[in-house]
């Protein structure tokens, strides 16, 4: 799609909106206000203090140094170098605080953390830990996809000496954290018994699951939280914030062989080293777990704790996160282990070295979700609504000064609304909330009621003179979605997300900023889309996914209008399992584990490997029943009619327009 240029007027930084208003499709600078608000910052935080630098680059040992890794074909699958520019002071265009962030998430290669532990960190968004045992690697982590797991552990071998991997350690059911496991280990090791995977109660499924039935709608968000479509430079993506970017790689899934299901604590020896494992579900994933190496007196942390406000939502989407259950699982690690740790790792960000130091950590972020949880529950209970609680929680300065606190990733606002809505749901209260208009056709009565487009324009324009970002941002929104083809108006929503984004600490925010910014100038750009399920991913779906997932996709509106009714029965014979499939009421219920009687409509026997064939677009329908693959007796039409009721989404749908 070309882009789109306007006729630039006369650019004065800090006058008026019909002065410094470029109207057309590229990035501008930061405004005087932009510019005031991070001078603020840079006066609030002890930017002096250089610990954080310190500790990320302590132990470092070697790193690559061609600052990217390739595929086996030669495909760049993530870039060290890309970040380069990230250095010395912020410019205006980044707030200070996240650029500074950003900076040490860049520092990248193999470190040493204490005797017999090692990290890779930069190589991926997440850090990839290998533990010395008896007779080879313990893994932690291998990171999101193959080759940069393969990279990371082929950099400690040639550096410290080659060992083959004993173990692999899951700390949680995210991708970022088990997706590269293919680069370090072979199936048949693991099947065998060589390899063993431990991994928290209800990860396979939850890894699984988590983004099957929201899928296209978590990708297209995620597109946006990391900042995929943007340029990486100061007036683009810094990073995320809990780390950089993703690796491009085809993630891949084992299943654990042995499952840590304590909330108090097992103990497991692995590779000859002890390690006390305490099951934390519900807090950064639904299945996670921290544990402690006695001999080394080291703590991972997983992503329980790291060097960001973490997500109690997450804005890609996701299950919302419960900051009280989050907090009660780090302050049974401080009784448990305080004490005597010395060294605390985790699954993003650097280490935290001294037990004063790790107590002070520890606590600090126990009391941030608590604060948070608490403080929500506690103005609503006053009755106040979510938004309203967002914008009046403020950190106490104990906590709020502490860089590991800072909202790099999370926000204190959209994780206020996150636990607002883990106990009251969508609704505030409110019966105006109750019903509303959906924003285009509202979007056509607030141009009304404001006097026309060009009225609600030239006072949108004055208040962002005002520097009033948000509010422009927000009355100017439901213009563009009242008219999207008014270029005025979107091009002037683009310049106050664009303020908004250089203000934004949060790297997820300033990426959701900026891409909302990028496409009101641009238009959607429609790329190929992402392969979001790789086959260790369709193979690992349990048969009640698979079906509900087709359910999900199925038509209702449509069959129900056409009246269809059909009963079908499915069976998979290299699995030994049979499905009924009862179409009737715009629904599709699946019933696994028996078949109806007859007469049904028809019935088809197809292997399950088969259909994971058709999921990953290997194959279609058509093409293994016109060779025999399937078999279907009777109404083979309806069968087929049924099949094209089976929704297939587009990826690059709006977001910024309707």
């Amino acid at each position: 799609m070309k882009r789109k240029i306007f006729t630039a007027l006369v650019t004065i930084a800090g006058f008026s909106y019909m002065a410094n208003a470029q109207t057309n499709a590229t990035p501008k600078e930061a405004t005087s206000f932009t510019k005031k608000k991070q001078d603020e910052l840079k006066s609030y935080l002890p930017f002096g203090d250089q610990t954080d630098y310190e500790n990320a680059r302590k132990g470092f040992i070697a790193t690559i140094d061609a600052g990217e890794i390739k595929d086996e074909n030669g495909n760049v699958v993530y870039s060290m170098k890309q970040y380069d520019f990230i250095k010395g002071q912020a410019p205006a265009t980044t707030n200070p605080s996240l650029w500074r962030q950003s900076e040490i998430n860049s520092i990248n290669g193999l470190f040493k953390v204490t005797d017999g532990i090692y990290q890779i960190r930069g190589f991926d968004l997440a850090n990839m830990t290998l533990i010395e045992g008896k007779t080879g690697w313990i893994i932690i982590d291998p990171l999101l996809s193959p080759p940069t797991a393969k990279a990371g552990l082929d950099l400690a071998n040639a550096k410290l000496g080659k060992r083959k991997v004993s173990a692999i350690i899951h700390t949680h059911s995210h991708i970022d954290h088990f997706g590269g496991i293919r680069g370090v280990v072979d199936e048949a090791d693991v099947k065998s018994g060589k390899v063993p995977i431990y991994v928290p109660e209800g990860y396979f499924d939850e890894a699984i699951s988590e983004n099957v039935m929201g899928g296209n709608t978590m990708g297209r968000r995620a597109s946006y939280m990391y900042g995929n479509l943007l340029p990486k430079e100061a007036k683009g993506t810094l990073g995320t914030g809990l780390g950089q970017t993703t690796s491009t790689g085809l993630a891949g899934i084992l299943e654990g062989t042995d499952v840590i299901k304590s909330l108090t604590g097992e103990t497991r020896v692995i590779d000859g080293v002890t390690v006390e494992f305490i099951y934390t579900p519900e807090s950064e994933a639904p299945a996670e777990m921290m544990f402690y190496f006695p001999q080394f007196k080291a703590f991972c942390q997983s992503e329980d704790l790291s060097h960001t406000l973490h997500n109690l939502y997450t804005l890609r989407g996701a299950k919302v996160r419960n900051g009280q259950k989050w907090s009660e699982y780090i302050d049974r690690a401080i009784a448990k282990w305080g004490n005597d740790v010395q060294v605390s790792f985790g699954s993003h960000h650097w280490p935290t070295w001294g037990n004063d130091n790790i107590n002070v950590y520890m606590k600090s972020q126990r009391d941030l979700f608590r604060f948070i949880h608490d403080q929500t529950l506690r103005l609503a209970n006053e009755g106040y609504t979510p938004i309203e609680i967002a914008d009046m929680i403020k950190l106490p300065a104990g906590l709020d000064k502490q860089f590991y606190n800072r909202g790099y990733y999370g926000s204190v606002s959209h994780n206020v609304k996150a636990q607002y809505d883990l106990y009251f749901g969508w609704f505030d209260g409110n019966p105006a909330d109750l019903d509303p208009l959906p924003p285009a056709d509202a979007g056509k009565k607030y141009v009304e009621f404001m006097g026309g487009a060009a009225n609600l324009l030239a006072q949108a324009k004055k208040s962002y003179d005002k520097s009033e970002y948000r509010w422009v941002a927000q009355v100017v929104n439901h213009l563009v979605f009242a008219d999207p083809t008014n270029k005025e108006a979107r091009n002037l929503l683009a310049d106050a997300y664009e303020q908004l984004g250089y203000q934004a600490e949060s790297g997820p925010w300033r990426n959701f900023y900026l891409s909302g910014a990028k496409e009101l100038r641009e238009g959607v750009k429609v790329l190929p889309s992402p392969n979001t399920a790789g086959p260790d991913m369709v193979r690992g779906m349990s048969t009640s996914l698979f079906f509900n997932y087709l359910a999900m996709r199925f038509k209702g509106t449509e069959s129900a209008a056409a009246a269809m009714k059909y009963n079908f029965n499915i069976t998979m014979p290299d699995v030994n399992e049979k499905v009924a499939l009862m179409i009737e009421n715009g629904v599709c219920n699946p019933r696994v584990g028996s078949l109806l009687p007859d007469p049904v409509t028809a019935s088809i026997t197809i292997n399950r490997k088969d259909l994971d064939r058709i999921s990953l677009g290997e194959k279609t329908f058509n093409d293994l029943a016109a060779d025999g693959t399937i078999r279907i007796t009777g109404d083979k039409a309806a069968f087929a009619s049924f099949l094209g009721m089976i929704d297939k989404f587009n990826f690059w749908f709006h977001i910024v327009e309707p």
